[in-house]
């Protein structure tokens, strides 16, 4: 069985190549990938090469296939596994192993033969052997692909924690009923972090989101209208902050009173600085955003951490269980994560959509391993659709779901796109 994948081999080295993959064994399973939703992470892979943290340090003679936000669907499962899976299930994969004395080690960074830029890998054990291959049960492949990006959300609302006064109990999770803010909530993350405050389990009485960039706040009201969140008990509010005094502003929306949960989401040290003086007792701030520098810094005010109780936490992944929630969540409706969508294209252009990902404007860029397409915004499909008609088509199904790429319009993409 041969694949077409896109393998690193060093600093900005990726080569699309076609080579043959080795039989499985009887503790590895064949697998078909569909898609694949390109993350930063792979970007600082693909830059760094051999120095990043989880890549092997001979990458230059044993590439890996990058990629590791993706789903597909089982061909052949080794004897080992035949009572828990079947060919044909289709399945999302947890990257985060934690192998003993090989903790960094992780689909998309360190093995030969399996990452999400790929038509068909070899699932190795201890994918399995760390119940890391998850199957999903609802329609569309791409939702499937975001479960890990999703789940990085779901993870960060269960990494808040609040103490109860008097005691040394901590309670996990978001203050039910309380008040939350993201701060440089608007981008593709923040987003979801949107879908999951309103429709999640444990959801605050009220939400205020800011962002610097006021087309990207309007897109979150449009995908996210105030009404929709009052449907679900949630008072959400939109902020563009004032550069004289957006501290003011914010509190102002609760009443001149500090917030429960804040959540920043950009690597600034001045929103980390801000969420601090938002924070009201057992304030909990979440520095979601990751940094690209070992020596980031940000003022936080250690008077109200010993006075008020003000605490910081951080999460870089969701864990199995948090996967887990957003395939359940997403397989039922709940939760929509086309939200975070914005391009799609096939494997010829992930090299290029990875190595230049800050560049490239929008939110997520969804790759289809088995076709050939330029990466295409969704909203670019009716201009292209003037000459070709599957953009055509995709215009109107993307029309029909308020802008958004949707199961429709991938079953349609995959049956009549060019074959890579």
């Amino acid at each position: 069985m041969n694949t077409t994948a896109l393998r690193l081999y060093g600093e900005r080295d990726l080569r699309r190549e076609t080579f043959d993959l080795p039989p499985i064994a009887d503790d590895e399973i064949l697998a078909r990938v569909v898609t694949d939703s390109i993350c930063m992470s792979s970007h600082k892979a693909a830059l760094q090469g051999a120095r990043h943290k989880r890549t092997p340090d001979d990458l230059a003679r044993n590439p890996i296939v990058i990629g590791h936000e993706f789903a597909g669907v089982l061909l052949e499962v080794g004897a080992r596994w035949r009572e828990r899976f079947r060919p044909g299930d289709a399945f999302s994969i947890q990257p985060a192993l934690s192998i003993p004395d090989r903790e960094l080690e992780a689909p998309g960074y360190s093995f030969p033969f399996i990452g999400g830029n790929a038509t068909r890998i070899v699932i190795p054990r201890e994918v399995m052997e760390q119940d890391c291959l998850l199957p999903y049960r609802g329609e569309g492949f791409f939702k499937a692909s975001l479960s890990e990006p999703v789940s990085c959300i779901v993870g960060a609302f269960n990494t808040q924690y609040h103490f109860k006064p008097g005691t040394y109990v901590h309670e996990s999770g978001i203050v039910a009923g309380g008040a939350t803010a993201i701060l440089a909530g608007a981008g593709p993350m923040g987003l979801g972090a949107i879908d999951y405050a309103i429709h999640g389990p444990r959801r605050p009485r009220l939400l205020v989101v800011t962002d610097a960039d006021p087309d990207r706040l309007s897109r979150a009201a449009e995908l996210f209208p105030p009404a929709e969140a009052k449907r679900h008990g949630v008072e959400l509010h939109y902020l563009l902050p004032q550069a004289s005094e957006p501290i003011q502003q914010i509190l102002a929306v609760n009443g001149g009173s500090g917030y429960d949960d804040v959540f920043v989401f950009a690597p600034v040290a001045a929103l980390i600085e801000q969420a601090s003086r938002l924070l009201g007792f057992n304030g909990c701030l979440n520095f979601f955003a990751g940094p690209g520098r070992p020596d980031f810094f940000a003022p936080v005010n250690f008077y109200d951490i010993h006075y008020s109780g003000h605490h910081v936490v951080g999460s870089s992944g969701g864990n199995t269980d948090d996967m887990r929630d957003a395939l359940r969540l997403m397989a039922d409706g709940t939760l929509n994560p086309a939200v975070m969508i914005t391009h799609v294209g096939g494997l010829d252009a992930a090299a290029d959509a990875i190595l230049n990902l800050p560049a490239l404007p929008g939110s997520k860029k969804l790759i289809y391993n088995e076709i050939a397409m330029p990466l295409t915004a969704l909203a670019d499909f009716r201009q292209r659709g003037e000459t070709e008609p599957l953009f055509a088509e995709l215009a109107e199904i993307t029309e029909r779901h308020g802008g958004l790429w949707s199961v429709e319009a991938e079953q349609r993409l995959l049956a009549e796109a060019e074959r890579g």
